[in-house]
């Protein structure tokens, strides 16, 4: 056996005696960690709390368009006074009831703490409250001088009450909301048929997307002996190609910790009365792209009804993102690892049913990543074929977002060989299969994942990232001098693992000698 695979093995294991040392930075939610004492926010604040260890994460982190900053004291009158006038307007934005999700960030520094008195100095904050306004990226860290030149944060200078706050954010941003809007049921967000860029907008549903997946998998005990095997492949998957970087992080920690995380028995009698009498022994779902989701709305994937597109939508575009990450000798292992994840874990049963007797169609191995992508394209397309007519008879589908055959012209014409009517279905259209892949991989790979890039999300290379994320994930715990090389060698460790499982493909193989080294 190789000295680069027991090399692996022992870093293996010191990584994972390093992560389940951080107790701070849990993989896994408990039910119990809403039931604590103390400390919790009011439930119908809906400003999100800021402060100088959070301030640049949060603002550099958020999906949302445009942010508002308000410095506070929480002794000062006027600011409690003025609180029920932000929340009514916050509550329009924030929060997974928002009723316009995704366009403003609403937050709130209380600069009576001693640990904000930089942070307020920086914004030049000489009296309460004082709100400021700018694409959250430009918060970070950033400042502001009252005589300041060619800021791009500016100060919202009549903003005094819920109305006239509304009113000033209405007129920066050419819109109407009005302050008893309700959920965004019959509301027509922007086709994004005939513009390209509105994928980059996709890669926070793609992390909704995952986490809502492993919801799923958690809430129904769907980690069965049976499944196991499945659910640890798709993860060695994620890790090493989901878009998201925190995703591929949170990947890596579940892999790293599942024995200890999805015991064989964790859903046997005994073990959940255990388990719920000691609370903590019981999780709710996997923190897998972190504690900021999922967020509870969709951007590029939110329908026109509530009931319409989100999960299924961030589903498919996870997938395709996946497909043209992967290199040619992962090919087979992708189609398997997506198939068998979607039979033993996808809840619909007659879409399970339906997407699995399409894998089943595949007589032959895929050796490129080309026919792979193509072939998940082709079967998307049927699907879609599908349910354009059952949609139809049943008047069923988003009218705002109806199924069509992919990608349409406006988005790809060099695609089509032949014209063809509206109405044709796939396998009429005559495909030039080249320009196909090369959207997709456009389409789905640069593009998808450019907001993070310019956001300074993504390494130039992925395995750095995963390498910088793994040593990220102690937060910041104090350790001594050895632990702290302990954790630096097994990050190292861990991103050669994820080159190691993308070049030589042997995840099935890897993964029995590893349990059969721990005895399991």
């Amino acid at each position: 056996m190789s000295v680069v695979y027991w090399i692996l093995i022992l870093n293996l294991w010191i990584l994972k005696a390093t992560s389940l040392q951080a107790g701070s930075r849990t993989v896994l939610r408990e039910i119990s960690s809403n039931n604590g004492g103390g400390g919790g926010s009011d439930p119908k604040d809906y400003a999100v709390e800021l402060n100088i260890t959070n301030f640049d994460e949060v603002l550099k982190d958020t999906p949302a368009t445009y942010a508002i900053v308000e410095f506070f004291a929480h002794w000062c009158p006027a600011c409690r006074n003025y609180k029920p006038h932000y929340e009514k307007v916050a509550r329009l934005f924030n929060g997974p009831e928002a009723v316009h999700p995704g366009i403003i960030l609403m937050t709130r520094v209380d600069c009576a703490l001693k640990i904000n008195t930089k942070l307020c100095d920086k914004f030049s904050v000489g009296h309460y409250p004082m709100l400021f306004w700018a694409p959250p990226t430009k918060f970070v860290s950033a400042g502001w001088e009252p005589n300041q030149a060619k800021s791009e944060i500016r100060l919202i200078d009549d903003g005094r009450t819920a109305e006239r706050l509304l009113n000033w954010i209405n007129k920066q941003i050419g819109s109407s909301y009005g302050l008893d809007d309700e959920k965004f049921e019959n509301e027509h967000p922007p086709s994004n048929i005939s513009d390209p860029g509105q994928i980059a907008r996709a890669i926070y549903d793609v992390e909704e997307a995952t986490t809502t997946a492993f919801d799923i998998i958690l809430v129904h005990k769907m980690i069965k002996s049976e499944t196991r095997a499945s659910l640890i492949k798709y993860l060695q998957l994620l890790v090493a190609h989901h878009p998201s970087r925190r995703c591929r992080k949170g990947s890596a920690e579940v892999l790293v910790n599942f024995d200890d995380l999805c015991p064989p028995d964790m859903w046997s009698s005994d073990r959940h009365e255990v388990a719920t009498n000691n609370v903590k022994g019981v999780p709710s779902n996997f923190q897998i792209c972190g504690k900021e989701v999922p967020r509870g709305y969709w951007m590029f994937c939110r329908g026109s009804k509530n009931y319409t597109r989100g999960f299924s939508c961030g589903l498919w575009v996870l997938m395709h993102s996946l497909s043209v990450r992967i290199e040619d000798g992962e090919s087979q292992f992708a189609f398997t690892a997506i198939c068998d994840f979607i039979h033993n874990f996808f809840i619909c049963e007659e879409c399970r049913q339906h997407f699995y007797e399409m894998c089943s169609r595949v007589t032959s191995p895929f050796s490129k990543a080309r026919d792979f992508a193509l072939w998940l394209w082709s079967a998307h397309n049927e699907v879609n074929e599908r349910l354009m007519k059952e949609e139809a008879s049943l008047e069923t589908g988003d009218p705002k977002f109806p199924k069509i055959i992919w990608p349409p012209k406006q988005l790809c014409p060099s695609c089509y060989h032949s014209r063809g009517s509206k109405d044709q279905g796939s396998n009429q259209i005559e495909w030039d299969q080249d320009e196909v892949f090369k959207f997709l991989i456009s389409y789905y790979g640069n593009t998808l994942v450019s907001l993070y890039k310019e956001k300074g999300f993504l390494a130039e290379d992925r395995t750095k990232a995963t390498l910088d994320d793994l040593v990220a994930s102690t937060n910041a715990v104090v350790v001594p001098l050895g632990a702290a090389l302990a954790i630096a060698l097994a990050s190292c460790a861990f991103g050669a693992l994820a080159c190691y499982w993308r070049s030589q493909q042997k995840n099935r193989k890897y993964y029995h000698q590893l349990h059969s080294l721990k005895n399991i």
